[in-house]
């Protein structure tokens, strides 16, 4: 798909996305002001519901790329919208380098890379352990992270708020090889963002 062409379906898919989650789930957004427009940063958020990454790109008021597990391309229609939004694709259980340096590519490049440590809906609730890449991005660049935690949205429910937390600052710890190093700042990554999703 050629890149202009691309830009437009983008907007139309993001501006369909917001009127969405706006009428359905009347969508509030708390503290925009502290994502910068400019320069690399990494959103991490907590993951309920297929509704999380929408709701992140069509909020942030930046160019974002999600990491997204490679088995939504089944669907032709996931696979279109990864097409569209420039999904990085991860195999399941895999540290695949091709993902690891696309994504390291998209913060050099300046631009927001987007991800949920818990890695699947849920996750903690199934007793899943939380993912470390946030933390591992974090040191390895001197992009900053915006905590993002995501409530509402089910039965008894249905209002959506979506809070950015202030910019988290690791750098530094940046080059940082030492997993235990690694360990330490997902976990803040993760106290923050269940702090914003209460």
């Amino acid at each position: 798909m050629k890149e202009f062409l691309k830009k437009i379906i983008r907007g139309i898919v993001k501006g369909a996305m917001y009127s969405y989650c706006k009428i359905v789930y009347r969508m509030k957004v708390v503290g925009k002001e502290n994502i910068p427009k400019n320069g690399q940063i990494i959103i991490a958020g907590n993951h309920r519901s297929f509704l999380d990454p929408p709701l992140i790109e069509v909020t942030c008021g930046r160019y974002t790329r999600f990491l997204a597990k490679e088995e939504l391309t089944k669907s032709k229609f996931l696979a279109f919208l990864g097409n569209v939004f420039d999904a990085i694709l991860v195999k399941k259980d895999s540290k695949e380098v091709k993902a690891l340096k696309e994504s390291m590519q998209t913060l050099k490049n300046g631009d927001c890379l987007a991800l949920f440590p818990e890695g699947t809906r849920n996750g903690l609730e199934k007793g899943e352990k939380i993912k470390d890449g946030v933390g591992f991005f974090a040191v390895r660049s001197e992009a900053k992270v915006i905590p993002c935690g995501i409530k509402g949205g089910k039965k008894g429910d249905w209002k959506v708020t979506i809070t950015y937390g202030e910019p988290l600052d690791f750098s530094q710890y940046k080059g940082s090889k030492d997993k235990e190093v690694i360990e330490k700042v997902t976990n803040e990554i993760m106290e923050k963002i269940f702090e914003l999703a209460k």
